[in-house]
């Protein structure tokens, strides 16, 4: 399921991500890869703050549809 629609306040296990190269490489500087754990902290409007490892991240609508988790 993509991030987006995830539960609030539950961890998942990112298992896929579907951007392109440039954008994958800035997620992946950011802590986002595959296996990654990552929490949703709130949701509104399409876009999300998640919890990836010790900091906090705003994805926008595009981006959190984009990274699926399980």
């Amino acid at each position: 399921m993509p991030i987006a629609i995830a539960p609030i306040g539950r961890e998942m296990k990112i298992v896929r991500i579907l951007v392109d190269e440039k954008t994958k490489k800035h997620l992946f500087n950011l802590g986002i890869t595959i296996d990654a754990k990552i929490t949703v902290l709130s949701a509104q409007n399409g876009g999300i703050i998640c919890l990836v490892k010790d900091g906090r991240l705003a994805l926008d609508r595009d981006v959190s549809t984009k990274i699926l988790v399980a």
